[in-house]
């Protein structure tokens, strides 16, 4: 959302997708001079935040793992000690915790009558997706406070976008995973064109999204500035093992995968973080600058 003026005094708000008419009187007046605490927003995340611990403590890692598939993650955690990488590389707990707590599941749904998994969904998470979602949310708000200075900007796009960035991106980093897993489902058509189809469809999803930012009214700053900063993330955090070496690693030395990424995983980690740095630090100091030079009010 953003608006062009002081919400405590009665001006007009923008939303990133909608705008509001301006409005005086006398509840205006006299409302402006009060002082007001956002509090649903805190309240959410803490919720959230919440719920993820309580989600980990029943996991219980330590406990319920049989270590076929490795060591708990952060096992000085104890019972909030995250799933093994190979079972779930977002840092979180095993998918028979998360069914057993009401993730979406299909079958469930339609033929065991549980309506509620629609939205106890909501509140299952992974470690990684809400650090990708919040530092996106914080980029995005970085590049729109530089840019937009007379107006004033709320909402969650900047996120959202870097979630669509992080999807793009990680879809470049496990590209021969996805052209495999691909390959084995739909073996009369060539994979390679498939995954390549999948790509073009989320460009396009992205591309109509940013082009919304056009119209008046809308935050599109907050969008590029999110979505770039999940794309960097998605190939720091989201990169996956190559395809097959879960399996091979167990075999004879002569078979073996010699690496668990590949060259370009790596390349493609390297540089994202490298410009993830730079990229905050560019924007800070051009931030403070602003400030120094009177160009931010």
């Amino acid at each position: 959302m953003m608006g062009n003026g002081d919400l405590e005094r009665g001006t007009a708000t923008k939303n990133r997708n909608q705008s509001y008419p301006q409005t005086y009187g006398a509840y205006d007046m006299e409302y402006s001079d009060s002082q007001w605490t956002s509090w649903l927003v805190p309240m959410i995340v803490v919720a959230n935040v919440a719920m993820f611990v309580v989600i980990m403590f029943v996991n219980n890692c330590p406990k319920n793992h049989n270590g076929v598939q490795g060591d708990c993650v952060a096992r000085f955690l104890g019972r909030l000690s995250f799933q093994p990488l190979r079972e779930n590389p977002l840092f979180g707990p095993s998918s028979s915790t998360l069914q057993n707590l009401g993730a979406l599941d299909w079958n469930k749904i339609v033929h065991q009558n549980q309506a509620w998994r629609l939205i106890t969904c909501i509140w299952l998470h992974a470690v990684r997706v809400g650090l990708i979602y919040l530092l996106s949310g914080i980029g995005g708000s970085i590049l729109s406070s530089l840019f937009i200075q007379r107006n004033i900007s709320v909402g969650a796009s900047g996120a959202l976008f870097g979630l669509l960035g992080a999807m793009l991106s990680e879809l470049f980093t496990n590209w021969t995973i996805y052209t495999n897993k691909v390959c084995a489902a739909a073996t009369s058509l060539n994979k390679q064109e498939l995954t390549a189809a999948a790509l073009f469809t989320l460009i396009v999803i992205i591309a109509i999204n940013l082009a919304v930012g056009i119209l008046p009214h809308v935050d599109n700053f907050a969008h590029i500035g999110g979505f770039m900063t999940g794309f960097l993330l998605g190939f720091v955090l989201l990169a996956r093992p190559q395809f097959g070496w879960s399996e091979r690693r167990h075999r004879p030395a002569d078979t073996r995968l010699k690496s668990k990424y590949t060259v370009y995983q790596y390349v493609f980690w390297i540089v994202a973080a490298i410009l993830l740095i730079v990229g905050y630090a560019f924007l800070t100091l051009l931030y403070a600058l602003f400030s120094v030079f009177g160009l931010i009010d």
